[in-house]
């Protein structure tokens, strides 16, 4: 056992406290990863806000970066050294889900108890398979996928989750093909890498939507040819205007109603919503179906953009060690563990593209 610190929720919608807590030895078909980085995604936030649900005391962070320095007993690939990426995508790789190449949404993903626990013994949710608001985590050897030396640890957080999750959304979900048009809803950190997903596969002309001005100069900085003002009058009029016509792919990629309300209004005929962000549980969105019907339009859900990791992180790796994919633009600021707060605080502000906890800075 080895005693860790971590950023545990103990009251929804509470600061995060640090404490010391108990890390359990990695057990059979485990590996053990000492984080160098994790960055703070949206979902965390919901999560520690009481949006879903979920037990207390927890660790949330899903967004982590490591090298590995414990394996259990019946684990092959992995030694103790390797640098990874830390993903919550837990996958048995033999249900009909993973085996048909769709590991996100595996149909064993719970896991056994938490290796985290409090000295006397209570203990403490490892969130989303993770915890990796921590310094370090136990999972599963289907989670993480070896990376290169020569990569910044920040940027190699980021494939855990919000790039992974923007692009696969456009490509493999969406399906874009080139010379379509795309609209990107939310130019944050999950939309810039939708925008950034659609100019890697060749979209023609790609419109970022959002409530800021400055959070649209982000957009065109990425990829995206027009930048749009949600808030001003019938938006999707300048989005028509833009195109000449109606998006063949509209990605939402905030969990807001009204986007998903107005979302349908962006598109031609034929057109594809994919559904990337996440309201929270129990809010609604209303549609006229008669017009999707009558126009072929289709809406998809995209849970962490349809990724194989195995597949897909090592391609996106790729192409950043090429110049072709930005990733550290994408890292805002940098904090320690100790001011995760304040980091939540900055996320929640929307200024930040993403933000990024550093371990032993």
């Amino acid at each position: 056992m080895t005693t860790i610190k971590a950023a545990v929720c103990t009251e929804f919608g509470k600061p995060l406290a640090i404490e010391d807590l108990i890390l359990r030895a990695p057990g059979v078909g485990e590996v053990e990863v000492t984080l160098e980085a994790v960055a703070i995604c949206h979902s965390d936030i919901s999560y520690a806000e009481g949006a879903w649900g979920g037990d207390l005391p927890a660790v949330y962070g899903h967004e982590a970066a490591g090298r590995v320095t414990a394996v259990g007993d019946g684990v092959a690939g992995f030694a103790t050294g390797d640098r990874v990426v830390v993903t919550l995508i837990k996958s048995c790789g033999t249900c009909g889900n993973c085996v048909t190449g769709r590991p996100v949404i595996c149909e064993s993903q719970a896991g056994g108890a938490s290796p985290l626990s409090r000295a006397d013994g209570t203990p403490v949710v490892k969130s989303m398979n993770c915890g990796a608001f921590a310094e370090r985590v136990i999972v599963d050897p289907s989670q993480i996928v070896k990376m290169p030396d020569d990569m910044p640890p920040e940027s190699i957080a980021l494939l855990a989750c919000g790039v992974i999750t923007g692009i696969g959304a456009v490509i493999n979900a969406g399906r874009l093909r080139p010379g379509e048009d795309v609209v990107v809803i939310g130019a944050g950190g999950v939309g810039l890498n939708a925008i950034q997903g659609a100019r890697i596969a060749g979209a023609r002309r790609i419109v970022a939507v959002d409530m800021s001005a400055e959070k649209l100069d982000d957009a065109m900085d990425f990829g995206a040819t027009h930048g749009i003002l949600a808030t001003s009058k019938s938006p999707w009029k300048q989005a028509f205007k833009a195109l000449g016509r109606g998006a063949d792919l509209v990605a939402v990629t905030v969990g807001a109603i009204p986007a998903y309300n107005d979302a349908l209004r962006y598109m031609g005929w034929g057109g594809r919503m994919i559904m990337v962000g996440m309201p929270h549980s129990g809010a609604m969105a209303d549609y006229e179906p008669v017009v999707q019907a009558f126009m072929g339009q289709q809406m998809i859900g995209s849970k962490m953009g349809d990724v194989v990791i195995q597949r897909d992180i090592p391609w996106m790796a790729d192409l950043y060690r090429q110049g072709r994919l930005k990733l550290d633009e994408l890292v805002s600021n940098r904090w320690t563990l100790d001011q995760i707060n304040a980091a939540i605080a900055d996320t929640k502000s929307g200024k930040a593209r993403r933000n990024v906890i550093l371990f032993n800075q």
